[in-house]
């Protein structure tokens, strides 16, 4: 086996990495976001992750006011040139869109954890839609089940609300909703 000379390799980028160099990267079927010029790569959701996006969509579409639209991933949010964010679910005006991303923070962002995600959930995006300004972050566990909900008051993250099991969570950010935790994940 040779040995390539060190003239012969492609050149190393030691800073963060941008929005450019993320759009470049190959599709390899995992999730690429960018964290403050981090990349942060993760493997497919599990099912039952799927299950608890999906029964919150449909719970946040149905509740969903003209004007608005409720999304799921993968969808850019590109919150700076170093900080592109795939929440799971996601509530924005449609105007905020481009026919590329979201290049705003949207009205909520919704992370389901994952064993892969849960640290970076819990602590850096949520600081992340924070600094930005996204008036609700929402973070549901599958596992126990619960979801846990954030507004923002006077630029600070403040618990909205919290629900376990079958105990139901009213909130009226970004529009008025009702969610059972279970109900994200209970078998048909």
């Amino acid at each position: 086996m040779t040995v390539p000379r060190s003239d012969e390799l492609p050149p190393l980028n030691p800073g963060p990495i941008t929005r450019a160099e993320l759009d470049a990267m190959p599709d390899d079927g995992r999730r690429h976001e960018l964290l403050d010029g981090v990349l942060l790569v993760t493997p497919a959701p599990a099912p039952m992750h799927q299950v608890a996006v999906t029964r919150l969509l449909l719970m946040l579409d149905r509740a969903c006011p003209t004007g608005l639209e409720v999304l799921p991933a993968p969808l850019d949010v590109a919150l700076s040139d170093d900080t592109v964010l795939e929440p799971d679910v996601l509530v924005a005006r449609f105007e905020d869109f481009t026919e590329r991303d979201l290049p705003k923070a949207p009205l909520l962002a919704v992370e389901v954890l994952s064993p892969s995600t849960r640290r970076y959930d819990l602590l850096l995006k949520r600081s992340r839609y924070e600094a930005a300004g996204t008036p609700s972050y929402w973070v549901v566990d599958p596992d126990e089940p619960s979801i846990t909900a954030w507004e923002l008051r006077e630029g600070v993250y403040a618990e909205a609300g919290r629900a376990t099991g079958d105990e139901a969570l009213e909130l009226t950010l970004p529009y008025p909703v009702r969610i059972v935790p279970a109900d994200l994940v209970a078998p048909r």
